[in-house]
């Protein structure tokens, strides 16, 4: 055979092994994170409306549309198109004909129904979840909610019954009650904001006039430390959400560059860079302030630390003591130091809830002339394999884990917009989150 038409044939060959060796390359993303389950298809009807209140068709549309949405983005099920969907709603058990829903066009497994009514003031839903294929003994699940009537009432109760829905039929912990806590300077300057998971309720928390950067919300949802320049220059700042004001961490305050806090999985220590001693090191103390101490001591900038949170016993960093900077991880008394990405320019690691994975930002091609993009990566710890998720779309940074383990938020940059996406954990399923201003560096709250 001719070397040229031999050439050819690996190239034909190799197209067409490609769709086949990138999935394979994705299976061991997929079974860490429980992606690669078969998903169940599900059917969410419109629920019915069972008052005259007036304000009952406004919350009945956004709890329809809150519903719909989560299911959709769960990453479990195989959602039926409101389309295919049989057009009567069911407000009871005893109004669904669940052959309806079982045969063709929605060829649905299971369905969510229920009724939603408005009186004196209270919201109240009542919700079942049917296997539409057991005639005998369908009831999967029952809930009733009653609230004060409002909009955000009907949001949280959708996310509360999206969430029984998943832990129910996934058995796992559902993400639809999450927050998400961000930078945005929409207001004037750069503030932290909060959204839940699926970018509805944007709202700002601090007030302080400046710049802050890189919240980190604490694992029991009171505290986010923060970085923030003040009149002393750039420092760690604690905000309770509690008592909606800034409390003492006195370990943040120091001068130099105090930047880039991380919590431990317990709540009970943070992490961060602070150029103190002279050059940029990774430091450690408890919670209230106390108790500091240095973790690195190398020639080049140390930042970004993020701790195992299954464990607590390491964590991993960015560091340039080779020159361009690097992924490494150590263990929490500073020993052990391994260095993980192998070229290019790595930053922004975040760890999994398992503890079996991290993310983070990385151009492997970084440097004058060199086609390189900053995109979003997945590395498996223990094989030091690793799947590139985001490709051809801007500047992608600032990964953060969702607490299952299968969602991740990040910051994207095209052009002069930055905004944050979420996204399944092997890079499937995008969706932006924020539409206005300016918004960075996410953090997705632990429950």
């Amino acid at each position: 055979m001719k070397a040229h038409s031999r050439i050819s044939l690996l190239l034909a060959t190799a197209l067409i092994l490609l769709p086949a060796l990138r999935l394979k390359a994705q299976d061991w993303v997929r079974t860490g994170t429980n992606l690669g389950n078969d998903r169940i298809r599900i059917a969410a009807a419109d629920f019915k409306p069972a008052s005259d209140d007036p304000q009952t068709p406004a919350l009945k549309t956004a709890f329809d549309f809150t519903l719909y949405g989560d299911l959709a983005g769960a990453g479990i099920f195989d959602l039926v198109s409101k389309s295919l969907a049989p057009q009567a709603a069911p407000g009871l058990p005893s109004e669904i004909i669940l052959d309806q829903w079982s045969s063709a066009p929605a060829s649905a497994a299971m369905v969510a129904f229920g009724s939603l009514s408005v009186a004196k003031g209270r919201l109240i839903v009542y919700g079942w979840l049917d296997d539409a294929r057991n005639k005998q003994n369908p009831q999967v699940l029952a809930k009733q909610y009653n609230e004060e009537a409002s909009l955000d009432a009907a949001r949280s109760v959708a996310h509360r019954f999206a969430d029984e829905i998943i832990l129910r039929l996934g058995g796992i912990n559902g993400i639809a009650e999450t927050k998400i806590y961000f930078v945005s300077s929409r207001s004037g300057s750069k503030e932290i904001w909060a959204m839940d998971y699926d970018g509805q309720n944007q709202h700002q928390v601090t007030h302080l006039g400046t710049v802050s950067l890189s919240p980190r919300i604490s694992p029991d949802n009171s505290r986010i430390a923060f970085a923030s320049l003040g009149r002393e220059g750039w420092a760690i700042r604690m905000y309770s959400l509690e008592i909606n004001r800034l409390v003492s961490f006195p370990a943040g305050v120091a001068s130099g560059l105090n930047q880039s806090p991380a919590w431990s999985g317990d709540g009970t220590k943070i992490a961060f860079s602070s150029s103190r001693s002279g050059g940029s090191e990774i430091w450690v103390a408890d919670a209230g302030g106390a108790n500091l101490r240095r973790l690195t001591n190398f020639a080049g900038p140390d930042a970004s630390p993020t701790w195992n949170p299954r464990t607590g016993e390491q964590l991993a960093w960015v560091s340039g003591r080779t020159g361009l900077p690097q992924i490494y991880t150590m263990n929490a008394d500073g020993a052990e130091v391994q260095r993980l990405t192998d070229s290019g320019y790595a930053i922004s690691p975040a760890w999994s809830p398992s503890g079996l994975f991290l993310t983070f930002s990385w151009n492997r091609k970084y440097g004058p002339g060199a086609p390189g993009g900053q995109d979003i990566y997945v590395m498996d710890l223990a094989s030091k394999r690793w799947l590139q998720l985001t490709h051809d779309a801007g500047s992608n940074d600032f990964p953060s884990w969702a607490p299952d383990g299968r969602h991740i938020v990040f910051e994207r940059s095209v052009g002069k917009r930055v905004d944050l996406w979420s996204m399944l954990a092997d890079g499937t399923e995008q969706r932006q989150l924020t539409q206005s201003g300016n918004n960075f560096m996410p953090n997705w709250s632990w429950k």
